[in-house]
């Protein structure tokens, strides 16, 4: 049973950084691409940032700001985020692709919460 677990939420000031990683159980982290996604009180869950064997891709509003990357020794993913602003306040979901149809998710974490004060 694939199982992903978020960590590294927190509260940050507007500027700083915060690493969230992802554990994932029951598949190898290689296996499918991943991502992640994020929620904001009162809005629809948005696309954030996506690794796969083709290499990654992200939402322009944190372009150049988050790093999305694989540990494959920890079998984890990994979300570098610099330069936060208040809005990317959010709960910050990880996300494993279908292996048939890399275009749809086919296991979510829980999320984990990252409040960005200015």
């Amino acid at each position: 049973q694939v199982q992903l677990v978020e960590s590294g939420g927190g509260l940050v000031q507007a500027g700083g950084s915060l690493r969230l990683s992802c554990g994932v159980s029951g598949t190898s982290i290689n296996f499918a691409p991943m991502g992640w996604y994020r929620q904001a009180p009162g809005k629809q869950r948005e696309f954030v940032a996506r690794i796969s064997s083709s290499g990654t891709n992200y939402a322009d509003a944190v372009s150049g700001r988050f790093t999305v990357s694989r540990d494959s020794g920890r079998n984890s993913l990994l979300l570098q985020m610099n330069s936060l602003k208040p809005e990317d306040t959010a709960v910050y979901y990880c996300a494993r692709y279908n292996t048939g149809d890399p275009s749809r998710v086919a296991y979510w974490g829980k999320g984990t919460l990252v409040t960005v004060s200015s």
